[in-house]
């Protein structure tokens, strides 16, 4: 299991403050936060420790068989962003 940001993602970076094994990407100060629709949470990484959804102020994140139907792309829209970025390395 590992948990999915969604598409109602405000980057709101709370979440990226409590992730224990940060995971939650593009952080602020990140030169790709500006110009990212939402933050991603890396399935490699992520330890389904359940800290973001707590904290996550508009309940945009969801463990991967909790995603709702209309959210079901985010669970490869996630992985793709850090697919992507370990290219542009």
């Amino acid at each position: 299991m590992t948990y999915v940001i969604a598409g109602s993602c405000v980057k709101d970076d709370v979440c990226v403050e409590v992730c224990p094994v940060d995971c939650i990407h593009p952080k602020p100060g990140d030169p790709d936060f500006e110009t990212a629709e939402q933050l991603y949470i890396d399935p490699e990484i992520c330890i389904d420790c359940d800290a973001c959804v707590e904290a996550c102020p508009v309940n945009a994140i969801y463990a991967d068989f909790e995603l709702p139907e209309k959210d079901r792309d985010s669970l490869d829209l996630n992985a793709l962003f850090f697919a992507e970025r370990a290219v542009a390395k």
